[in-house]
């Protein structure tokens, strides 16, 4: 590790030790923190008062995200929605936005991978080749009568 030491007993951490331990909020981690103005960061019982509703809107947003998922709508870009509304204020939730980003980002250069797009795209071929078979032998079977019409033969 590159520690240094500016006084006796304090240890400072550097971009090196940040870039090794991950995203762990450490003193040289720039743009973590409260992003409220600075008016707002004068007055403590105002900060309190602003953190507590950045925290009450942000899970307001989380859970309208959590009920969006077994219901038709964007859940988890609601969710997302609602860490990065947490994130203005929540130094956990900005390392847990990092987090997500990066996951997804590495998903996305995994995804781009030549070797798993035509992986990707045979078994979506084989998968088409099977689901045509299927509605073709339906169709010679039974022709265009819905299923919950067919009478027991």
């Amino acid at each position: 590790m590159n520690t240094g030491s500016d006084e006796p007993g304090e240890a400072t951490v550097t971009t090196d030790d940040r870039q090794a331990d991950g995203d762990r909020p450490g003193k040289g981690d720039a743009g973590l923190g409260s992003k409220a103005p600075a008016f707002i960061k004068k007055s403590r019982t105002l900060h309190l008062s602003w953190q507590v509703g950045v925290f009450v809107v942000g899970l307001a947003v989380v859970v309208l995200g959590i009920i969006m998922l077994p219901l038709p709508g964007p859940g988890w870009v609601v969710i997302f929605a609602g860490m990065a509304i947490w994130a203005t204020e929540f130094v956990w939730a900005q390392l847990v936005l990092r987090w997500t980003k990066r996951k997804v980002t590495e998903a996305a250069q995994r995804a781009l991978d030549p070797k798993a797009r035509r992986r990707n795209i045979i078994l979506t071929s084989v998968a088409l080749v099977i689901i045509g078979v299927l509605a073709g032998v339906y169709l010679w079977k039974y022709g265009l009568e819905m299923p919950w019409n067919i009478k027991n033969q």
